[in-house]
């Protein structure tokens, strides 16, 4: 899911240098809402991982 907001991310950078705002402003609110997506994933697994592993002794 990373990949594809850094995906976006370079398509919203292009479209913006070659003059295409409406192109840039969507990619760029694509690659936001995707990498948001992917940071709560990252961190509900790291919670629920270290849920599951139990206390270290």
């Amino acid at each position: 899911m990373l990949h594809w907001a850094v995906v976006f991310f370079v398509v919203a950078i292009i479209a913006a240098v070659f003059g295409f705002t409406g192109i840039a402003a969507g990619a760029a609110s694509i690659a936001k809402i995707l990498f948001v997506v992917f940071l709560i994933l990252f961190v509900l697994s790291l919670l629920f991982g270290g849920l599951r592993r139990g206390p270290r002794i």
